[in-house]
């Protein structure tokens, strides 16, 4: 089971991937700090979007962009405890244009650090798979312990029975954009990009074989399966679309 602040990796790592090119790690035990936002009036910024970095809170970002810390998460369907990952992407405006909050906020919490960073609770619909432009392929063959529940913060993804030590392949081709242990309730986890919306994460792995930057084909070992952050040897198995967690089995061929 993924902890809350496990969202936040995802979210930083998808808004470095759109905007500009920066990850981060999803990682270090995420502590959260409160804080009080000063910012009476948010200011929003049109168009513009903001890549979450290592180290990042979603209070910070609001604070450098003039936002009410309560109204980018509305902006961005995050929930409680608002985190974020490095690399993903953050819009500095209402979606559809909706209100701009114009009362001062009372305290609230700063939210999780970016890998270091803050979470998402929505997720994007289950019902109908979007296209992805990914052929995606079952990183391992194993009996399904765990299913996703959309807003569910600690199901949001897989987990798929195993023995340790058997291969984790890439469930499609892309770049290594994570590849450590800092995430907690991840165990040993390797984050891959398949393109500018799509991510796809490894977790509790016994042994990562592949580094950040690493270019990846569909059925390359990355790991080998494992039990770190977890009870039993499995794998935890996520997509994230923009960030935010998908259905997995809506896109993994039919068994």
């Amino acid at each position: 089971m993924m902890t809350p602040e496990g969202n936040t990796l995802f979210r930083t790592i998808a808004a470095r991937l759109i905007v500009a090119a920066a990850v981060a790690t999803t990682l270090a035990a995420c502590s959260s700090a409160v804080t009080r936002e000063t910012s009476p009036v948010s200011t929003p910024k049109y168009g513009a979007t903001r890549v979450v970095q290592r180290g990042d809170t979603l209070y910070r970002i609001a604070v450098e962009n003039g936002i009410a810390m309560r109204d980018l998460a509305a902006w961005n369907g995050l929930g409680a405890p608002y985190t974020i990952y490095p690399g993903q992407q953050l819009l500095l405006y209402p979606r559809s244009g909706g209100a701009v909050a114009t009362t001062p906020r009372a305290p609230s919490s700063g939210g999780t650090r970016a890998p270091a960073a803050s979470a998402p609770v929505a997720s994007a619909p289950s019902t109908a798979p979007l296209a992805s432009g990914v052929a995606w392929r079952w990183p391992v063959d194993g009996a399904l312990l765990s299913r996703f529940v959309a807003g569910e913060p600690t199901k949001q993804g897989i987990d798929i029975a195993g023995t340790a030590g058997t291969a984790v392949k890439a469930a499609g081709d892309g770049t290594v954009v994570y590849s450590g242990s800092g995430l907690v309730g991840y165990g040993e986890l390797v984050i891959i990009k398949h393109n500018e919306q799509w991510l796809s994460a490894y977790g509790h792995n016994r042994n990562r074989l592949v580094e950040e930057g690493a270019r990846v084909k569909a059925g390359q070992q990355i790991a080998e399966l494992g039990r770190t952050g977890a009870s039993r040897d499995m794998l935890h198995f996520e997509v994230r679309y923009n960030g935010k967690p998908v259905d997995p089995l809506l896109y993994l061929p039919k068994k």
